[in-house]
């Protein structure tokens, strides 16, 4: 299904998207990736929702991605006995290992490894920050709290402990289950949470053992200092702006998104902005506009994708929301300002032989008559290299492995193409202009331009790229032998 925009969009399902009629609904909107949230529903609805998705994209005839979302530990504090307790500016609250049911005064945090590693002087934050308290004096067991910012407090509330990088594995036990699961079911993605450094990757590549590809959630200080290397550890990165907007000022989060999806860019690495970007759409048809200029800017910026949460999974506008996303993007996508800042903000790649076929792909078809740039490819690189140069003119992956086709739903300006398995250059040509004319990219006299890599099907080989006609006959008549 050719999309008409070059971002991905990702819709969450959840209660108001699990029948088939709804998730083809989404699909023919404009979602690209679908993603189930780990941290609600059983393996039963899991499995239901993953076969409708095969069910919908067979029927389509569409590769769609399926991105499983790991929930990560969770912090959170104990019961309370009597009900929410409210917590005043200035009082003292303490935090400890008592399993007994909490008051006014303290409440049980069950995770030493927290109180192990705090410090006088550290932040709690509890219940998406709106209540934060400062530690006065801690020890192995326990947290003498200050209250800086007062409010009602209640059962199971999430703790965020933003100072502090906590000696706790991105992986709960949960999570290698989920994982296990979501592997033999066939997701494409694996999306972890919590994050903080990048042997936390490179577990969960382990345990995936190549299964799905790696997606980390930036969503902790410590993620953003250590981005460099849990990118490279990554095969892409969700800027997960609510936990980063817990634990980091307001203020910080927008500077980092912008840095984050250009680091991921110049890395030829697929980056999704994520987390209230239209939050109000779970409720009403229409967005604020400031949720709208949200989105663009996230467009703008360059990102591979964006997504969407409640919106799609809880809220009472699934389709709604997923047909505003795609209308914001083509009306970005054709602002000559975004071409200038997309272009503007190009980074010049050449440190291999497949970065300059790319680079010489994208100015020959921005210079020429070009209509599509058709890209062969077994592991993805080659195609994930081009829309790193985020060219003018559409991109068309070709690749006889269905796998690699879903992955590639998630990468900017990416549209993939099933063909069978190829052993010549001439035949990859002729498939590429039979693909370009069917799927409305060409015309029998347009031209369109080829890469692929010599030996075909040894991935890393990109060598050779060719400005072909559509023109079958042509393609024989023009063929150097």
């Amino acid at each position: 299904m050719r999309r008409h925009r070059n971002v991905k969009i990702v819709a969450t399902l959840g209660p108001a998207s699990e029948t088939y009629e709804t998730i083809r609904a989404l699909h023919e909107a404009g979602a690209d990736v679908f993603r189930l949230n780990m941290s609600h529903g059983d393996h039963a609805g899991i499995r239901e929702k993953h076969r409708i998705i095969r069910e919908v994209e067979r029927d389509l005839n569409s590769p769609i991605a399926i991105l499983a979302d790991l929930q990560g530990p969770k912090l959170r504090v104990g019961t309370f006995g009597n009900g929410p307790e409210e917590l005043a500016q200035g009082a003292s609250f303490r935090l400890d290992l008592d399993k007994a049911e909490g008051d006014g005064s303290r409440v049980c945090l069950p995770h030493p490894e927290i109180f192990a590693a705090l410090q006088p002087g550290a932040h709690l934050l509890v219940n998406d920050g709106k209540i934060r308290l400062r530690v006065r004096e801690c020890g192995a067991d326990f947290a003498e709290c200050e209250v800086v910012i007062g409010g009602v407090i209640s059962d199971r509330k999430g703790v965020n402990v933003p100072d502090v990088e906590l000696p706790l594995a991105a992986l709960s036990e949960k999570d290698r289950k989920d994982l296990e699961f979501v592997c033999q079911l066939g997701v494409d993605w694996l999306a972890l949470s919590f994050v903080q450094r990048p042997e936390d990757v490179t577990e969960a590549r382990e345990l995936a053992n190549g299964r799905a590809a790696i997606l980390s959630k930036i969503e902790k200080p410590s993620a953003v200092e250590r981005f460099s290397g849990i990118l490279a550890a990554s095969d892409g990165i969700m800027v997960a702006r609510g936990d980063l907007g817990v634990e980091l000022p307001v203020q910080n989060v927008p500077p980092i998104q912008k840095r984050l999806v250009r680091a991921c860019r110049a890395a030829a690495k697929p980056v999704i902005v994520a987390t209230q970007m239209l939050e109000s759409m779970i409720e009403s048809p229409m967005p604020t506009r400031a949720e709208v200029s949200d989105v663009a800017t996230a467009i703008y910026e360059g990102a591979d994708a964006i997504m969407l949460s409640a919106e799609s999974a809880a809220g009472s506008y699934p389709v709604e929301a997923v047909r505003t996303m795609d209308n914001v993007a083509r009306e970005v996508e054709g602002d000559p300002t975004y071409t200038q800042i997309i272009e503007a903000s190009r980074k010049a790649q050449r440190n291999t032989v497949a970065d300059g076929i790319v680079a010489a792909a994208r100015e020959i078809a921005e210079t020429a008559d070009i209509k599509v740039i058709c890209c062969f490819t077994q592991s993805g690189t080659t195609a994930l290299l081009t829309a790193r140069e985020r060219p003018r003119v559409p991109i068309m992956a070709l690749t006889s492995l269905r796998g690699t086709a879903r992955r590639l739903a998630l990468s900017w300006g990416v549209n993939c193409v099933m063909t069978e398995e190829l052993t010549r250059f001439k035949l990859a040509v002729v498939n590429a202009a039979r693909a370009a004319r069917a799927e409305g990219y060409a015309e029998a006299l347009d031209q369109i331009v080829v890469t692929a890599g010599v030996p075909f099907n040894v991935p890393g080989t990109t060598n050779i790229l060719r400005v072909a006609p559509c023109q079958e006959s042509l393609i024989y008549s023009t063929d150097p032998g």
